[in-house]
C-alpha cells in the first residue's frame, strides 16, 4: 500500500486490537475466524486479531487528484501458532487508475 499518500490531509489510517486469548469473542473475531475455517476448511480459534483500515485514501500522488479514494482492511490474526490475514477492499476492488500511477507494474496483495 505504499501508492497512498495522505500527505494533503485525505482520507484516516486506524487500527483495532482485539485479544481475545481468555475473553468472550465479539462478532468481528467471530467472524473473521469463520472466514479463515470457511476458506482453508481448517479449524481455528483467534488467540489475537488486529484489524487496519485505510479509509479514504488518496493516490499517490494526492496533490494532483484527491477525489478518488479507496478504502480497505487488512486483518491480521494468530492463534498463537498460525496466523493469516484477510485483505479486504471496498465493494469494486481497488478504484485507483494504476494506469496514471508513475509506475504501472503494480500488483493488489502481498508477496
Amino acid at each position: 500500500w505504499d501508492n497512498a499518500d495522505f500527505s494533503r490531509g485525505v482520507g484516516t489510517t486506524f487500527y483495532q486490537e482485539f485479544p481475545t486469548l481468555n475473553t468472550a469473542k465479539p462478532p468481528f473475531v467471530r467472524d473473521v475466524e469463520a472466514k479463515v475455517q470457511r476458506y482453508l476448511r481448517s479449524s481455528y480459534s483467534a488467540a489475537w486479531t488486529l484489524k487496519i483500515t485505510w479509509e479514504k485514501a488518496p493516490v499517490y500522488a494526492a496533490r494532483t487528484d484527491t477525489r478518488k479514494t479507496i478504502t480497505y482492511q487488512a486483518v491480521l490474526t494468530t492463534d498463537g501458532f498460525r496466523s493469516y490475514i484477510l485483505m479486504l477492499y471496498q465493494d469494486g476492488g481497488m478504484q485507483w487508475d494504476y494506469t496514471r500511477l508513475p509506475s504501472t507494474n503494480v500488483l493488489i496483495g502481498y508477496t
